[in-house]
């Protein structure tokens, strides 16, 4: 899956396919949630931030497609999504439901910074290992 990282340290290759799967998993939470609303999936939220989580059925496959394929863009976009999407579930979940205590969405919250967190940890080694250009074959 990720074989354009091969020849990488095995933490690192580690890391990346576990951005890519999460990535990938989000994707398909947000494509259920899309497919599952009859067209409003993010009842209660302001339109803005449901724009958002229905933009990432787009920005999360590109992320993990772009990190897979060992793009630098994949690396700021990777960071990019993960630490939005940690900040605007934060706001969802404790802005915006009035619900008390540990809540499923709440739990995925907190799943999704610690994913942010670590891709934002792991960037440089993922920039480095990066080619500055990619050529088509």
């Amino acid at each position: 899956m990720i074989s354009r990282w091969r020849g990488q340290p095995a933490p690192l290759r580690a890391v990346v396919l576990l951005l890519v799967v999460a990535l990938t998993c989000g994707t398909v939470v947000h494509l259920v949630q899309l497919l599952t609303s009859g067209g409003n999936p993010y009842p209660g939220l302001p339109t803005w931030l449901s724009t958002y989580f229905v933009s990432l059925t787009v920005l999360d496959p590109l992320a993990a497609l772009l990190l897979e394929r060992r793009h630098r863009a994949g690396v700021v976009l990777t960071v990019a999504v993960l630490v939005t999407d940690a900040t605007a579930d934060a706001l969802a979940n404790y802005t915006y439901d009035p619900t008390a205590g540990i809540t499923t969405g709440r739990i995925g919250q907190a799943v999704i910074t610690c994913l942010a967190l670590g891709a934002l940890a792991a960037a440089p080694a993922m920039w480095r290992s990066a080619p500055s250009e990619h050529r088509t074959a």
